[in-house]
């Protein structure tokens, strides 16, 4: 058929944007095809490309590569979740963890390019390390928590991410989770929040000053802002979508987030929209793009 703005219909092209290393594309998933498939919207074009066919299949996270010829994501294509990356030089699809039993709810990118780091396991998800072309990986923290949504910091040596004890709790009170630090360089661990909201799915800016993460304010979830020099800390968008605190968070607490790379503005989703959100304070914008 014809051209439809998406975001007008209610389709849902709006889960886990991240911004590519050279700032001319937005990778997300989507299943307006009928499964979850990869897609990037054209910045330049304001256009929508389809990477991935697959019927019956589940994309969940997605993240480009530092140097943008990778796009690692989740997929149950091989009848488990796992993970997997398109490489954009050869052209093909590369299958990376070969799992049969095991859940993988999201995966991030060291910044050298060589290590993945990833939330895997069954519902006490735990976090792994494994080289991007070989390996089994190894397990980064232990104890008798859930540590999903990981972030590596601009230099490499911290792994921020959401950790909660324990993998559900029914009627739980607040606070579910918190926002915790893994050491690369000593194998130890600081929790640096907090909320009694809760502090979820952290995201961190390539020039290092800043981190995004969730949290909930009374019945609402908004983003809050991190100054990582001082700790200072305020609203950057509220209210979002729903956090997944309640349940087992399968996909993360929230979708994925990114920032820019100029380290200026946050790409992120909610109400059917992808939106750039200033981290001066600026009015959040949509970002407009069609789709055949």
């Amino acid at each position: 058929g014809g051209k439809a703005t998406m975001v007008t219909k209610g389709i849902a092209f709006d889960t886990h944007p991240r911004w590519s290393p050279d700032g001319k594309k937005i990778l997300f998933t989507s299943d307006r095809s009928g499964s979850e498939n990869l897609w990037y919207i054209d910045t330049d074009k304001k256009d929508t490309v389809q990477l991935t066919k697959d019927r019956d299949q589940n994309y969940t996270s997605a993240a480009w590569a530092p140097d943008g010829k990778r796009i690692l994501f989740t997929s149950d294509r091989s009848g488990s979740e796992n993970l997997w990356y398109i490489d954009s030089d050869k052209k093909d699809t590369v299958q990376l963890t070969k799992d049969r039993d095991q859940n993988y709810t999201s995966a991030a990118w060291t910044p050298d390019g060589k290590y993945i780091v990833a939330s895997r396991g069954r519902l006490d998800m735990k976090l792994w390390m494994m080289h991007v072309d070989a390996g089994s990986g190894t397990q980064l923290v232990e104890g008798g928590f859930k540590t999903i949504d990981p972030a590596v910091s601009h230099d490499g040596r911290y792994v921020y991410f959401s950790a909660r004890g324990g993998s559900w709790s029914y009627n739980g009170p607040m606070p579910q989770y918190q926002i915790v630090m893994y050491d690369r360089d000593n194998a130890k661990y600081t929790t640096v929040t907090t909320r009694y909201g809760s502090a979820f799915t952290p995201v961190l800016s390539k020039d290092g000053k800043w981190m995004v993460y969730g949290s909930r304010y009374e019945d609402k979830t908004g983003l809050v802002l991190r100054n990582l020099s001082n700790g200072d800390e305020k609203w950057l968008a509220y209210p979002v979508q729903r956090d997944d605190q309640e349940s087992i968070a399968t996909m993360g607490v929230l979708p994925g987030m990114s920032f820019t790379p100029d380290s200026k503005s946050l790409i992120a989703s909610f109400g059917g929209k992808i939106y750039r959100i200033p981290i001066d304070g600026g009015k959040p914008a949509e970002i407009p793009f069609t789709a055949d």
